[in-house]
């Protein structure tokens, strides 16, 4: 009680005479530093050791205590600063999703934010983010998962199926309970029961030319993961039209592939790499020729992975390049690919 009394009082006599806190927390240092040194120096049942305690033991655990407590403050205080949330934005920032995170968002994604090439700013721009993906099936079930799950703030997706059995084996954001469901509200409800600080926008319906334009214009980056070829052709030639960076994934038996079309950065663009669609015989379905559970995953994380680097500008994305997986052989192959001078589609917006 000594102790505390006369901490306090230092304490408010610093108060009083505006000392600075930083000098302030150093005289009480010195006073516990005094109080080890007397439980020290002096023998067992002199007053003035038992007056402070009667024990170095005693002090040095409270001073360990203080230390860590200390320390963890000193971490959340920069956590804090690395992402802004104590900053004022200026009068002229109106950021859609806020700006600031909630503690409980400063730790769910504190893995992120003390990664040098994401940070505090990249979080943030993940937060800000709209994401369309197009396809919650194989390759949207995962992408959609981790889009989620980093933080992007709003994520459309837009798909007229509904979950069937032979989906689960490798769509996961499915369960059995959601059979008969339409894919994107089963899709939104375990995106939202994952992270309720994302806005999930489900669009129950078979993407046209109609919709496409104006849907997309309200997003900043699209992911494609349709099986679909007339889709994947109207999904990329809506992307050149509105400069928006397309990630697209394919999958087939034991193999997936992915690339980011991005023409409006020097990229090609879809139609470039594939100028007509390949022949139904020559590229069947995941129903008709099969695919192995895991594939999807492996190749809609990459999406996902792709995703977060060119909203964050992080590393270097897959433009102008196209990564092909071989799952059955355990192949990585990377292929440069180069825009078409004579592309119907994206010629006109390179000159």
């Amino acid at each position: 009680m000594l102790v505390v009394v006369l901490a306090a009082a230092l304490w408010g006599l610093g108060a009083m005479m505006r000392v600075p806190r930083s000098a302030r927390w150093m005289i009480i240092a010195l006073l516990l530093v005094a109080v080890i040194g007397v439980q020290l120096v002096f023998p067992d049942g002199h007053p003035l050791r038992t007056a402070t305690g009667g024990s170095a033991a005693l002090w040095l655990i409270v001073i360990g205590m203080g230390a860590l407590v200390w320390v963890y403050s000193r971490f959340i205080v920069r956590l804090r600063a690395r992402t802004g949330v104590d900053a004022k934005p200026p009068a002229s920032a109106a950021p859609r999703q806020g700006g600031s995170f909630s503690e409980s968002e400063l730790n769910r994604y504190a893995r992120h934010i003390v990664l040098r090439e994401v940070g505090g700013a990249g979080q943030k721009a993940l937060k800000n983010a709209r994401v369309l993906v197009i396809g919650a099936g194989g390759l949207g079930a995962p992408a959609l998962q981790y889009l989620a799950a980093a933080g992007v703030g709003t994520i459309g997706v837009i798909d007229d199926d509904t979950v069937e059995n032979t989906n689960l084996h490798r769509q996961v954001i499915h369960k059995d309970g959601s059979i008969g469901m339409a894919k994107v509200f089963s899709a939104q409800a375990e995106m939202q029961a994952q992270n309720p600080f994302i806005t999930v926008r489900p669009y129950n319906r078979r993407l046209d030319e109609n919709i496409a334009p104006e849907l997309f214009a309200e997003y900043d980056l699209v992911l494609d993961g349709t099986d679909n070829s007339a889709t994947r052709y109207l999904v990329n030639a809506t992307c050149v039209a509105g400069g928006l960076p397309l990630i697209s994934g394919a999958l087939s038996q034991w193999e997936g592939q992915l690339s980011v079309f991005d023409p409006a950065r020097g990229a090609p663009c879809y139609q470039c790499i594939f100028p007509q669609a390949a022949a139904a015989h020559l590229a069947p379905s995941c129903a008709e020729a099969g695919v192995i559970g895991p594939l999807p995953g492996v190749v809609g994380a990459m999406m996902a992975v792709e995703a977060v680097k060119i909203i964050t500008g992080a590393g270097t994305p897959l433009r102008g390049q196209m990564v092909i997986y071989d799952a059955l052989y355990a192949e990585n192959r990377s292929i440069r690919i180069a825009p078409r001078g004579d592309c119907p589609i994206c010629a006109q917006t390179r000159a």
